[in-house]
């Protein structure tokens, strides 16, 4: 072989090298095929089972004490003996407030009800300093009702939970179905039914919640 023709070939099989050949470049440039479909006859993941609603028993809701009838108000004005008075909420929720008539308490915490007295008093007081301190709780009731051996209704001047009132009203009766306690509740006109099961209560504490009761509750032990 000739020196031009040798130094040819070898140029030639270098590129080829570096290159690649046009059936490998085809190959690998070639765009990939579509996923196979999935199988028609799948499952579809099953959906998340249904955590049933736990009673509220935060803290903050405790401590927002809202004014209920029966529940008797010392309204103070700061410097107005006329006005100031210890005042019995009704039952339609008002009480009676000299200058004012008639002015809705019930539903209201008791800072709420001084921000509306004080405003609807500017009329004709100036910047009238107004305080309302809940002298006495009587609108919290509860009732107890089946195999407890004091059933009744029950005054609550304190939070107290739903094992509290079954306490209070003498704990069970030796026939108890105590694995089918019912709390009736009636919120914002909403009624609910709330089920414990004491038994499980005591074997599994993690299972059920002895959670704090609300006003009007009613209590059911069959």
């Amino acid at each position: 072989m000739s020196r031009p023709l040798f130094v040819s070939a070898i140029v030639f099989a270098t590129v080829g090298l570096l290159t690649g050949s046009p059936h490998a470049q085809a190959a690998g440039s070639r765009a990939p095929g579509p996923a196979p479909a999935p199988s028609a006859s799948a499952p579809a993941p099953a959906a998340a089972a249904a955590v049933p609603a736990v009673p509220d028993t935060s803290a903050s809701d405790l401590e927002a004490y809202r004014i209920g009838a029966e529940d008797v108000l010392d309204v103070a004005v700061w410097n107005d003996t006329a006005v100031s008075r210890v005042v019995p909420v009704r039952p339609d929720g008002k009480i009676s407030v000299p200058l004012l008539g008639d002015v809705q308490a019930a539903g209201m915490t008791p800072g709420q009800l001084q921000a509306v007295l004080a405003r609807e008093l500017s009329t004709y007081i100036a910047k009238p300093q107004v305080t309302v301190i809940v002298q006495q709780v009587n609108s919290i009731k509860v009732s107890v009702l089946g195999q407890v051996k004091t059933p009744g209704r029950f005054d609550l001047k304190s939070p107290a939970t739903l094992l509290d009132m079954i306490a209070q009203a003498g704990g069970f009766t030796d026939f108890a179905a105590k694995d089918r306690i019912l709390v009736l509740r009636t919120a914002n006109g909403a009624h609910d039914r709330i089920h414990f099961d004491y038994n499980s209560f005591v074997s599994n504490p993690g299972e059920q919640q002895n959670f704090y009761l609300q006003r009007g509750d009613i209590i059911i032990v069959p």
